[in-house]
């Protein structure tokens, strides 16, 4: 009994692909079904890394306001938060905690005001969670002192008021207070210490920094803070923990990880990606879809050599792998070459970029405008491999209509004009 697989059907299958065709335009078309299928991969990979890349600069920036998972009290403010602390900590994924406190403010300097999020910190615990002492202008993170009533403000925010390090602002807190004149809000003036810039135009704007203790007497708190914010070893593994700190504390914490804060903002950035990647993969499918024209066009000129393969005992079975073989080497190649282009292409994309600047002049990202300055790529092994295998199943999908065709040719017919 014949085997089912015969070395002379990759023989050919290559021999045609390699083989230079009497007709040159349907050389041509192999090439340029080649050679689209390669662009089409290199896109795909060059446009879903850089938007992986602003995607995880995005992230970093807002976690660096933002912990990977907080721990707060049902009831307002959070007592015991040592022991949650504690708690949190004996998870083996959890890396550090820091308490907090947060309320909203008005700030006002003279004629200027501005709301804000206000938020007290310990300066000795907070660079464990958080990266905010690393984006900071002017001033340090250590002169909020308890007491002091420093103030640390974002870029943007200071700007809006008027203010640099050494001026004072007033703080006017929503809890009122009780005088002989009536109810008044309660105020606090504060000194400018420092200015911090994370690139986020919601954090620059909108958020001051205090100590913990200054925030805890300002939002009459006491003991209490607002809650803990923890830091985790992975931060995409962070909604997991969790889930698993929620069902350790049996519901006597409330927990959320990062993407609670901007669920919606993580979601569209994911829609945005998904949506971009299906328009970019239409440049594969017109490219595959080429494959079909090309290949049409070797099978009607190998009738011949077909013809004479089924009188020597080919079946027709042989004769379609002769031209999916076929299909597949262009498939191979194209999106090998595709790959080897767009990995390079991605990981050198900020180099080029600046090189396109610096020779025609002319500015591709504004930062001023989307608080980036270089072009980021974040080349990921799993889109990259995923578009591959994807690239490569459609161009094989796309060669088996005209494989059909060629094992259907009857060598009667195909040599009654020969």
């Amino acid at each position: 009994m014949r085997p089912m697989y015969q070395p002379y059907e990759y023989f050919l299958g290559f021999r045609y692909t390699r083989a230079r065709s009497r007709d040159n335009f349907i050389s041509f078309i192999t090439v340029a079904s080649m050679l689209g299928i390669m662009i089409g991969v290199m896109a795909l990979i060059v446009v879903l890394s850089v938007m992986n890349g602003f995607h995880k600069e995005i992230r970093e920036r807002i976690l660096g306001m933002v912990s990977h998972a907080t721990i707060t009290s049902f009831e307002g403010g959070l007592k015991d938060w040592p022991q949650a602390m504690e708690l949190a900590k004996q998870h083996p994924e959890v890396v550090d905690a820091a308490p907090y406190v947060e309320s909203q403010v008005m700030l006002v300097n003279g004629q200027n005001v501005a709301g804000a999020l206000i938020r007290g910190i310990d300066p000795a615990l907070e660079p464990r969670v958080a990266d905010i002492s690393d984006k900071m202008n002017a001033g340090s993170l250590d002169d909020l002192a308890d007491k002091s009533y420093n103030i640390v403000l974002g870029k943007e925010l200071a700007m809006t008021l008027g203010v640099a390090v050494g001026d004072k602002v007033t703080v006017i807190t929503p809890h009122a207070m009780v005088t002989p004149v009536g109810t008044m809000p309660r105020l606090k003036r504060f000194t400018v210490s420092g200015v911090f810039e994370v690139g986020m135009g919601d954090f620059d704007s909108g958020v001051a920094l205090i100590h913990i203790r200054d925030g805890a007497r300002l939002s009459r708190l006491d003991d209490a803070v607002t809650g803990v914010r923890l830091k985790v070893r992975d931060l995409y593994e962070a909604q997991q923990v969790a889930f698993e700190l929620a069902d350790q504390m049996q519901e006597i914490y409330y927990i959320r990880d990062w993407s609670h804060y901007r669920r919606n903002f993580f979601e569209a950035l994911k829609t945005e990606k998904r949506m971009m990647g299906f328009i970019l993969f239409l440049i594969v499918l017109v490219a595959a879809f080429s494959v079909i024209i090309a290949m049409i066009m070797v099978v009607k000129e190998k009738q011949s050599d077909i013809a004479i393969l089924r009188t020597i005992g080919a079946s027709s079975r042989s004769i379609m792998k002769i031209f999916l073989v076929q299909g597949a080497t262009i498939g191979v190649f194209g999106v090998a070459l595709g790959v080897i282009a767009g990995v390079l292409l991605a990981l050198n994309v900020e180099q080029i970029v600046s090189w396109l600047e610096e020779t025609l002049g002319f500015e591709a990202i504004d930062s001023d405008l989307y608080y980036i300055s270089r072009l980021p790529s974040d080349v990921q092994a799993g889109d990259v491999t995923l578009i591959a295998i994807v690239a490569f199943v459609i161009t094989v999908f796309f060669a088996l209509l005209p494989a059909a065709r060629a094992a259907r040719v009857q060598p009667a017919e195909a040599l009654r004009y020969e």
